[in-house]
Order: structure tokens, then sequence, then C-alpha cells
């Protein structure tokens, strides 16, 4: 009893720094859509070109891809978790005063060198018999405080100053917890026996052994599941707050209802994967969101559109957690390792889809371009068919 004392301590000290962390970057990146319109306006910029904020994000999270695994092995993980945070702090800095198109940019790109050294980290600090619910609580937190960026900066914005000055209330709590993890003492990450974990960026996974074809191919297959929701969940989130601009409201409401997406998606991951009759639950959830898609897609009026996002975070909210989980029971797997493959996956899908579809919004118009969220959503279920994983959540 006096031996699992200072244990359970611990465990909980690691899911307060982990919830304040996932809290923090949960907040900055429900705020990058509303960002991207009022970075538009304030610099002068087209919308479609504040795209390469998503991509600065998303290269971030690739870079990292590289060399997480490597600086597990070297740094305790406090260590890389503080370095994480302030990194992160940084980049919501720099896109809250950001003053020039370039500085934006490097903001994105900062959040996500940052952002992804916390998910790489998170499910390793939390692994162990109670990991899932332990990363279900801080996900949930996460979900919740992401809900309040879009409100609070499209509140800011509305009362005079530039809202995206509200992304500097991120910066005090990720600097409190680099303060708070470099005090603690932790060694090197080890190689452990994989535990299915989910983390709400990149999943704590990686191949060991040798790869047979069977390994190869179910890799291959769940890594690109992941990318198509990804994929999916980052249009809107990137783009949501754009449409509504596009339909006619100013800019600092248009931010408000931007929070209607991330309220959709908290209620969605309340509710948890929705299972019919054996079906994996890819199905409902892809159903769900392309009725929300054809809602903001086909409809110019505000609150229709409004509705279309929550509707379309419903559907959307499971597909990440589905799809990772799958990817996680994949046999010969280490948690040490596919951390670099799904942050790989999720920042192929942040930097290729965003972008895809601010060309298409170039060439066409937004509200054709949020279509292409409907091919990606048939591929994801048709590969969820094939792959036979999607029982595990």
């Amino acid at each position: 009893m006096t031996a699992q004392a200072p244990a359970e301590a611990g465990s909980r000290s690691d899911e307060i720094r982990i919830g304040i962390a996932l809290s923090a970057m949960g907040f900055v990146l429900a705020g990058l859509g509303a960002c991207v319109a009022i970075l538009a306006r304030d610099l002068h910029e087209p919308t479609d070109r504040l795209a390469l904020l998503s991509s600065g994000f998303a290269v971030g999270l690739m870079v990292v891809a590289v060399v997480g695994p490597r600086m597990l092995r070297r740094w305790a993980m406090p260590t890389v978790l503080a370095l994480g945070s302030v990194v992160c702090a940084v980049g919501a800095v720099l896109i809250a005063v950001a003053p020039s198109y370039v500085v934006a940019i490097a903001g994105g790109l900062f959040v996500g060198l940052g952002g992804a050294l916390l998910v790489l980290v998170a499910p390793l600090m939390l692994n162990g018999p109670t990991a899932a619910s332990r990363l279900s609580r801080v996900n949930a937190v996460a979900s919740g405080t992401g809900i309040l960026a879009p409100l609070a900066i499209g509140t800011l914005d509305s009362l005079g100053p530039t809202g995206r000055l509200a992304m500097l209330a991120a910066a005090p709590p990720l600097l409190l917890l680099a303060l708070l993890s470099r005090r603690s003492k932790q060694t090197p990450q080890a190689e452990e026996p994989p535990v299915a974990v989910l983390i709400d960026s990149a999943p704590a996974v990686g191949l060991v052994g040798k790869w047979g074809r069977r390994v190869v191919v179910d890799v291959g297959v769940g890594w690109l599941r992941v990318v198509l929701a990804v994929a999916v969940e980052f249009c809107f989130v990137v783009w949501a707050v754009a449409r509504l601009v596009a339909s006619g409201l100013p800019t600092a409401t248009a931010a408000l209802l931007g929070s209607a997406f991330p309220i959709g998606m908290a209620v969605g991951r309340a509710i948890g994967p929705i299972r019919l009759n054996g079906w994996s639950p890819v199905l409902p959830s892809s159903v769900l969101a392309a009725a929300g898609t054809l809602l903001v897609s086909l409809f110019d009026v505000p609150a229709v559109v409004a509705a279309g996002l929550v509707v379309a975070g419903l559907g959307v909210a499971p597909l990440y957690p589905v799809t990772l989980a799958a990817l996680v029971a994949t046999p010969g797997i280490s948690s040490a390792r596919l951390a670099a493959v799904g942050a790989l996956a999720s920042g192929t899908a942040i930097l290729v889809a965003p972008a895809l579809l601010a060309v298409l919004a170039r060439v066409l118009d937004l509200r054709t371009a949020y279509l292409i969220t409907l091919p990606l959503l048939a591929v994801l279920f048709l590969l969820s068919r094939r792959s036979g994983r999607t029982s595990f959540v």
C-alpha cells in the first residue's frame, strides 16, 4: 500500500501534465481555422494562400516523425515534453502577433514541431494497464478546450483587437508545463511491448523485428486510413471559418460560429464509435460526415452551414480514434518506433488535404471544393471493410 502511493502520485502527475499539454495544443489547433480567415484580413492576403499555415504545422509533424524516436532514445521523456511545450508556445505567440505572412507561416511550423513532440511522448508517459482510460480522459478535456478557441477568437475580434491575440492564452500553460517537466526526473524511453492507446494527432506505435508481407500490407493500409481520416478532419478544421465568411458573415461572427465543428467533434468523441449490425464504425461516421459536408457545400445560408459543421463534427469525431486503434492493433508493433509512422500519416494528411482544398477553391469556389471530402470518406470506408480491423477502439 505504501509502495503504491508514490507510483500513483507520479501517475496522476503525468496525467495532469499530459492533460495540460494536449489541452493547450487542442486550443491552438482549433483556433487555426479562425486564424486563417483573420490573418487573411489582417495581412491583406488571399485566404487560400494561408493554407500554408496548416502546411507549416504538417511539416513540423513530419520532421518529428524522422527525429522523434531518436530523441526519445537519447533524452528523458520530460525533457522532450518540456522542449515541445516551449516550441509550441513560441508558435502560438508568432501566429497571434505575426506582422507578416512569413512570420505567420513560421508560427504554424513551430506549432507543428512542438505539438508533434507533445503527442509523441503523451502515450508513452501514460503507458500501462490504465492507459486507454487515462488517455480518454485527457483527450476529452482537450476536445472541450478546443471549443473555447473559436469562441475566444471571435469574441475578441468583435471587441476591436484582432481575434488571433486569443492564441496567446495557450502560451502560459505550455511554459508552466515546460518548467514542471524540467524538474521531474525520468530516464530515456526504452523499447516496450505495444499498448493500444489513442492520442489526438499521432499514435505511439512502431514496427520491430522482420517485416512480413502481411505486416507491411496491414501497416500500409492502416497508415492510409489514418491519412484519410485526418485529411477529412483538417479540411474542416482549417477552412470552416473561411466557409462561414464566404456565406456572408463578418469575420468575427464567422469565428464564433466556427465553434460548431469542434462542438460536434466533442459530442461525437463523448458518444464514441457507433456500431450497427456488425458494420465498421466508419460507415455511420462517414454517412454523418458526408451529410454534414453536403449541408456545408450545397447551401449558402450561414445557419445551415453552421448546422452542417456540427453534423460533420459528429461524424468525423470517431474516424481518427477508430483508424488509429486498428493501426495500433497491427501485429509486430512497438511503442517507440511507429510513433514516427503515426506522425507521418498525420503530417501527410495535414500537408496535402487543406492545400488541395485551397487549390480547388481557387479554381472553382470554396463551396464546391468542400465536396473533396466525399471521395476521401468513400475510400476510407472501402479500406475499412478490407482491413477487417475496425473492431478496435
